[in-house]
């Protein structure tokens, strides 16, 4: 149990060092001299560890987002969930967690060797939040002892092994070819951006064709143009929820201050992340060829989500836009009609990074109208999924699931629970 603890909370929880695994092996695998394999290894880590430290960023610049929506639409606290909390269900259920992620993961490589479906899911973070949830569904459910580490291992290994079979397709018209898949709870999201860019978009017009005049082809650089939009936000959403909250949520900065610092941290973030999605990807395809060739004939990797932002990052910028709008409208009809008995705030990380994948999905298939059309629905199903999928984790993670769900997630958590409850 130990060994397990090791390769689980030191390696696979460990996105850069996993993948420099991988990588490493891949280099080792095509004979590649000690230099090459160094090279590559630490370019691999220094990629993930750069992507990593952008997401972070971007986290940073937008959470006060929530807070401000909270405000504005004077959401409650929650009083009717009472959980055990993700930190004790850590601490009671990680070693059935961490058993059920090397498992799904074992089953992944052994599916991907002897069958059609060559997808190896090697996003890290989401290898464990998977079992994690799969875990939460099975304690809800009932089961106990070996029955919560064969439920969690099914389900994650299904997850693993379909959903970026799913999405490929989807991903093929983005990139133009199949060098990669997505291993990331968008999935859903994403192809019901794809399926409606597909059916009311027009793909002659894409997001990367934006016009601008010449006083202002400034914008076309992605760091300008997403720090003055997320300025412009935080400054609508200051004016709209009054002094003394904006005091409260923005601290001791004048509104135009720190609205400037934020939508600026916004572009750095960005910035950063896209440098470490192109590092990555520059040493880690070619690695992985290696175990592709040798181990796992036709493999392909299943990344994290930000590895396709640079195909068209004007689209994630108007994915993340427009899911917060339709979102928010959601949310503030939701709250009306009492339709869930509990608080759901929004959400503005999976905005971002979930719907706007799906938005760069959605241009894929139909372009500009596909991008807005595909995160518009994206964004009120994202509301829907983290309400409905809430009750079937109310007594163990129901408050993590409000924070990161509203995606694959809270959709297999609905799907799985559903089964769950035959037992």
């Amino acid at each position: 149990m130990q060994i397990i603890d090791f390769i689980v909370n030191q390696i696979l929880r460990e996105p850069a060092l996993f993948l420099g695994i991988i990588a490493a092996l891949g280099l080792i695998i095509q004979r590649k001299n000690f230099s090459d394999i160094i090279s590559g290894t630490l370019k691999t880590v220094i990629g993930v560890v750069i992507l990593t430290q952008g997401t972070n960023i971007l986290i940073s610049s937008i959470t006060p987002l929530s807070d401000s929506f909270n405000a504005l639409y004077q959401i409650p606290a929650d009083k009717t969930l009472h959980p055990i909390g993700a930190d004790k269900f850590l601490s009671t259920y990680g070693s059935q967690i961490g058993l059920s992620m090397l498992l799904a993961f074992l089953i992944n490589i052994i599916v991907a060797r002897f069958t059609p479906l060559k997808n190896v899911f090697l996003t890290g973070h989401m290898l464990f939040w998977f079992p994690f949830i799969f875990t939460a569904i099975a304690v809800e459910s009932g089961l106990k002892g070996a029955g919560i580490v064969i439920f969690a291992t099914i389900f994650a290994a299904l997850y693993f092994i379909i959903a970026p079979a799913l999405i490929k397709p989807f991903v093929r018209k983005v990139t133009g070819g199949d060098s990669f898949t997505l291993g990331h709870p968008t999935i859903g999201l994403s192809i019901v951006s794809g399926l409606l860019g597909k059916v009311f978009g027009n793909k002659e017009k894409s997001t990367e064709d934006i016009k601008f005049p010449k006083q202002i082809e400034f914008l076309r650089e992605i760091t300008i143009t997403s720090s003055l939009v997320m300025f412009i936000v935080y400054m609508i959403v200051g004016l709209l929820i009054g002094g003394d909250q904006v005091d409260k949520i923005f601290g001791d900065k004048s509104l135009v201050t720190f609205s400037l610092l934020q939508g600026v941290l916004f572009g750095a973030g960005l910035t950063i992340l896209l440098q470490g999605v192109r590092m990555m990807l520059s040493e880690i395809i070619p690695a992985f060829k290696g175990i592709s060739d040798k181990i796992i004939p036709n493999a392909v990797p299943a990344l994290d989500c930000p590895i396709i932002f640079p195909y068209a990052p004007n689209a994630v910028i108007i994915g993340f836009l427009v899911s917060m709008v339709t979102s928010t409208i959601t949310l503030f009809i939701i709250g009306g009609t009492g339709l869930f008995p509990f608080a759901i705030v929004p959400l503005t990380i999976t905005c971002f990074f979930e719907i706007g994948t799906a938005a760069v999905i959605g241009n894929g298939t139909g372009g500009l109208r596909g991008a807005i059309i595909g995160s518009a629905v994206a964004g009120v199903l994202m509301i829907l999924l983290v309400g409905f999928s809430v009750p079937f984790l109310q007594n163990t993670v129901s408050e993590w699931i409000l924070v990161f769900g509203g995606n694959d997630l809270s959709l297999w958590s609905i799907i799985a629970g559903a089964i769950g409850k035959l037992f």
